[in-house]
């Protein structure tokens, strides 16, 4: 293509030129491209600003004014407008191939600069100013990345054909549509930003499973777990499994209340309430028990029944009668008014083995998972010939059992049945049949694990029972632990400082380690748990210290309920929280510290209220009721009237009675605070009923009389 084609007139040239005048100046990163692309000893070109920067760089022999308006020769006959809309597409497509042919007469060296800069500036300035603007931070971005601006002009003469190929794509771009450069770039961006997601994701697997990881290493660290037995006292054995120093599980039994649950009696049917689909049964121990419909075995019907209809079809008086005799096991203490609960359903457990009589049922601990040693249990406990008519249930303990002991386990089971049925069936009633095994051989029996490490008893006939016990135990299960006599001045559980811990159990408030409590209320038809902050956190971010608090109670709840033995219905009212996310923390908090907790227990979420329900199966009598009794003053209420409240009362009793006919003394025996603000505070009260009733009205002060102890007599005359 020749040169006289490009050639514009004098009127074309003046209006290319002036156009640029109105652009905004040249940015400092410009002047810096232009000042390091003129080599040393050469003149400086004109700036990209100029008309001469709008086409290709010319030749070097040619001057640079007649250089400048090549561009727009193709377009003089158009308007201005439509000279900007098209002028884009045909800049493109136009000056591309010049720019890039004549580029190649300039030395390499030039090359670099002359092509690269007059380039983007050849494009940029018809465009919009807003598209100007996209283009040229895209583009200085990608050269910012790529190569900085002060290392441009130091280009080797061996990377002469790298930097050729660099503005070659800069020349290609402009072809392509806006359009469409937009879309990739949108792609590119949508790439990087899945890229950075999948990065994202792929840090939160990480933290979730350092996470998990660090949950593993906690639950491997070693745990020092010791069985402390304080019987040195005849009337009182206490036992307390510690870990790591912390009380972890408390039995107590006292001469004054020994445990029912677990005896077997013979009892005889006092009384029959249809109503309640029950019978009351006499079993000796003063209070009759309680019989539900649903615990009567069917061998105890005076008719035949269906089983399909047994509980349904049928009232408890058409298949029992008054007087009737039955054998029947304790499956729940007396607790207050209420007499124990009695099922005809018997079971003896055992150390590996539950037997059932009457039952044809057969079941394995689901905690023993393998299905190999399941079979393996199935088939040494099928050798063992249990008789026709007694079901089972293979306990926890069994797991990697040997045979020859769960054999001798099942023999002394069938034995000691065979003793009691003969004495039910011999003996008159109401009658004891079997009693349950002492607070020590029982808690052995169902809480010993291999991971005791140390059991020390403070009473030689206590440890002569630890020492049978361990006798019988496969040695792969006893091999850990060590019995030991404790002798010295000190008593066995203040020397572990745990005597403390023992009276927080009485107690209705538990303080958390923060500076928190939870309050511990238990009533006659459920026990209410109140979480309180207190001091947690202080100066610290407010739902944060929330959290904190209902972590800790959460965990601490747990402990409480299996330390006090508390069942039924219990009532947590937790402090509101607002994070989704820490209501679910929390709800997780309770359910994993309930695990170790041998009874059944079942959960709510916690509500908008607050407040989370718990079903706690009772395993026994709350402990407070072996070790307390009701206060005689207050009469378990907790709180007692005031002075003035009794002696008005009081008053008002002598006022009404003194109106009755033929009244001739009253005599009041009263506490000596009472009688006292009476005859200081009343007397001219008490003056005025003598004299208008006739009567005499006598106060006795008793300094050890109790407020419920107070008497008030009224004499009548003869």
């Amino acid at each position: 293509m020749s040169t006289e084609t490009k050639e514009p007139n004098e009127h074309e040239a003046e209006t290319k030129t002036a156009a640029p005048k109105k652009r905004r100046p040249a940015s400092r990163r410009s002047r810096s491209k232009k000042a390091t692309s003129t080599p040393p000893g050469q003149e400086p070109t004109a700036s990209p600003l100029e008309p001469a920067a709008m086409t290709a760089p010319p030749p070097v022999a040619e001057p640079q004014a007649e250089a400048a308006p090549a561009k727009p020769g193709e377009e003089p006959a158009k308007k201005p407008g439509r000279k900007r809309k098209r002028s884009s597409a045909k800049k493109n497509a136009g000056p591309a191939t010049p720019s890039t042919t004549e580029g190649d007469k300039v030395e390499p060296e030039v090359t670099v600069e002359t092509e690269a800069a007059p380039a983007k500036a050849a494009d940029e300035p018809v465009k919009k100013p807003g598209r100007k603007r996209k283009r040229g931070s895209a583009k200085k971005k990608a050269g910012q990345a790529a190569l900085p601006p002060a290392e441009v002009g130091k280009v080797e003469p061996e990377a002469a054909g790298e930097a050729e190929a660099a503005p070659a794509k800069a020349a290609d771009e402009p072809v392509k549509k806006s359009g469409r450069k937009r879309k990739r770039g949108s792609a590119k961006k949508k790439a990087s930003q899945t890229a950075a997601a999948t990065g994202e994701g792929v840090k939160v697997e990480a933290e979730e499973e350092v996470e998990v990881e660090a949950e593993a290493e906690e639950d491997k660290t070693p745990r020092s777990i010791k069985l402390l037995i304080n019987a040195e006292e005849p009337e009182e054995c206490r036992v307390a499994l510690l870990e790591n120093g912390k009380l972890e599980s408390f039995h107590v039994e006292t001469i004054s209340r020994e445990q029912l649950k677990g005896n077997i009696y013979k009892g005889r049917i006092v009384s029959i309430e249809t109503n309640l689909q029950a019978a009351f049964v006499d079993i000796g121990t003063g209070k009759n028990g309680f019989l539900p419909f649903n615990e009567i075995h069917p061998e105890y019907y005076k008719k035949e029944v269906s089983p399909d209809v047994v509980r349904k079809g049928h009232k408890i008086k058409e298949v029992l009668a008054e007087g009737q005799e039955v054998m029947v096991e304790v499956v729940k203490d007396v607790t207050g008014n209420k007499g124990a609960s009695l099922t005809t359903f018997l079971s003896l457990p055992g150390r590996y083995v539950v037997l059932m009589p009457g039952s044809d049922s057969h079941g394995i601990s689901k905690k023993i998972d393998k299905e190999e040693e399941r079979q393996k249990l199935r088939e040494m406990l099928a050798a063992c010939n249990i008789p026709e008519g007694v079901g089972y249930i293979i306990r926890t303990a069994s797991d990697g059992i040997t045979k020859t002991a769960l054999t001798n386990d099942v023999k002394y089971q069938i034995k000691l049945w065979h003793e009691i049925k003969t004495k039910g069936q011999s003996g008159p009633a109401p009658a004891l049949l079997y009693k349950e095994q002492s607070i020590i051989d029982r808690f052995l029996r169902d809480h010993y694990s291999a991971e005791i490490g140390e059991i020390l008893v403070d009473s030689q006939e206590a440890f002569d029972q630890v020492m049978n016990f361990l006798a019988l135990l496969p040695a792969a299960q006893r091999k850990k632990t060590t019995a030991r006599l404790h002798k010295g001045p000190r008593p066995l559980l203040n020397s572990y400082n745990i005597e403390e811990q023992i009276e927080q159990i009485f107690r209705p408030t538990v303080k958390l380690p923060s500076g928190g409590s939870i309050v511990i209320d238990p009533t006659e038809a459920l026990v209410a748990i109140d979480v309180n902050s207190g001091s947690t956190g202080r100066d610290k971010n407010f739902e944060d210290t929330i959290f904190l608090a209902n972590m800790e109670a959460a965990e601490e709840l747990a402990r409480q309920l299996r330390l006090r033995d508390l069942g039924g219905l219990i009532v947590v009212d937790f402090i509101d929280m607002r994070p989704m996310s820490h209501i679910k923390e929390v709800e997780k908090k309770v359910k994993s510290s309930m695990k170790r907790d041998k009874a059944k227990v079942d959960f709510t979420r916690i509500s908008k209220f607050g407040l989370m329900e718990i079903s706690r199966q009772r395993m026994g009598a709350p402990i407070q009721t072996g070790n307390y009794q009701t206060c005689d003053y207050c009469q378990g209420h907790g709180l007692i009237r005031s002075v003035e409240t009794q002696a008005l009362a009081f008053l008002r009793q002598i006022q009404t009675g003194v109106t009755r006919k033929n009244i001739a003394v009253v005599r009041c025996h009263l506490p000596m605070e009472v009688g006292q603000y009476l005859l200081n505070k009343k007397r001219a009260d008490l003056v005025e009923m003598e004299r208008d009733y006739k009567v005499s009205i006598v106060i006795e002060n008793e300094p050890n009389l109790k407020p419920a102890e107070a008497k008030i007599e009224f004499i009548k005359e003869r």
